[in-house]
């Protein structure tokens, strides 16, 4: 079995959420006693939160390329960063460690790819729904993705960093978020990305009647499978 470097706390809310799924995974393929073998390095949100507000993407590439290369010297077989926004400054630090990182919109990308769907909405935070980075890897795979309005945007943002990452799941927030996805559903989308490893906590498949894929879900499993492939 490989050994996983899990790079959480961004939040560790759902960073539980990987260490869960992984972990039910590998006992699901190899019954018995059987858990991953993983080494999390948990770095503190405040911080990269800061970098994000400011725009400062090289202090956080800085910081997490730093998490990375620990989690390389205590003996990872390869990196996943436990949460999509952060994924931005994989370019950035890919080639200063020695191990790959597994790509959390590839994996969603394949997921989507085996249910045959071509058009699909992406929420996240205003970073992951109105920047380039995450978008791009749907596109190359060639899946169409429509994001929400820019008030929309706004207020899943406002939830994913106001409420989610702090533990806090509100009954208005989920109606709001179904009723973004409703208009998105009826815009042309026939599936849904929760684009943030947090949306999770609040919506979930049997919420809404088009696929929905949970990219902390997807991930975690994903990545549990490369641990154990030869």
């Amino acid at each position: 079995m490989k050994t996983i470097g899990l790079l959480g706390g961004m939040s560790w809310e759902s960073t539980l959420t990987y260490y869960k799924v992984i972990n039910e995974t590998i006992k699901e393929r190899l019954g018995g006693l059987h858990s991953a073998k993983c080494i999390l390095y948990s770095v503190d949100f405040e911080e990269i939160r800061q970098c994000q507000s400011s725009g400062d993407w090289q202090k956080s590439a800085e910081i997490l390329k730093d998490a990375a290369l620990a989690l390389e010297r205590a003996g990872a077989d390869f990196v996943v960063i436990c949460t999509n926004t952060m994924h931005k400054i994989i370019p950035d630090i890919q080639d200063q460690i020695g191990i790959p990182f597994i790509h959390i919109a590839e994996v969603t990308a394949e997921a989507i790819k085996q249910q045959k769907l071509n058009c699909v909405a992406l929420l996240g935070t205003k970073y992951t729904m109105e920047q380039e980075f995450y978008k791009q890897v749907l596109i190359k795979h060639g899946i169409e993705v429509v994001i929400p309005e820019e008030k929309e945007r706004q207020l899943i943002d406002d939830v994913i960093f106001g409420e989610l990452c702090l533990g806090q799941i509100k009954p208005e927030s989920k109606r709001a978020y179904l009723e973004i996805m409703e208009r998105l559903q009826h815009a042309g989308a026939q599936g849904m990305i929760l684009g943030c490893t947090e949306i999770g906590l609040l919506v979930t498949q049997e919420d809404i009647a088009v696929p929905v894929f949970d990219t902390a879900l997807i991930h975690a499993q994903a990545v549990a499978l490369a641990a154990l492939a030869d």
